[in-house]
């Protein structure tokens, strides 16, 4: 990887963290002002408050334990790489605190923005089988 590729991998990780800890604050500081972010079985949310929102919402309703596993990092132009993984862990549910498996892919595309590389547009899917 060079160092572009091996920075984004960083703010993976610190996106990992922060989900982990249910932290809306430290996410956004991921993100660029104009974000869009596609979650599964949702409406896109776009720019900071729309995407603000949607953490608040999803850190209020469930509580995630999961683990990033990076496919591939790729520069594909200056100051934009496109980054391909996949996490696994568990979830749980605040309001009955059922809970089990959580797994999805994820395909986040960065911009580095005064220096600093930001998530411009994330969109991920469910791995887990169809529950019925």
């Amino acid at each position: 990887m060079n160092a572009n590729e091996k920075a984004v991998a960083e703010v993976l990780s610190k996106y990992q963290d922060a989900l982990n800890k249910s932290d809306t604050d430290a996410v956004m500081k991921l993100y660029a002002f104009d974000a869009v972010f596609m979650p599964q079985n949702s409406p896109w949310r776009v720019g900071t408050d729309e995407v603000r929102g949607a953490y608040d919402a999803v850190f209020q309703t469930i509580k995630l334990t999961v683990k990033f596993n990076v496919a591939e990092v790729v520069e594909i132009a200056p100051n934009w790489v496109f980054a391909r993984s996949n996490s696994a862990g568990t979830v749980k549910v605040h309001a009955t605190g059922a809970g089990g498996p959580e797994a999805n892919q994820e395909l986040f595309l960065f911009q580095k923005i005064d220096g600093a590389w930001k998530i411009a547009r994330y969109c991920f899917s469910t791995t887990n089988p169809v529950r019925a």
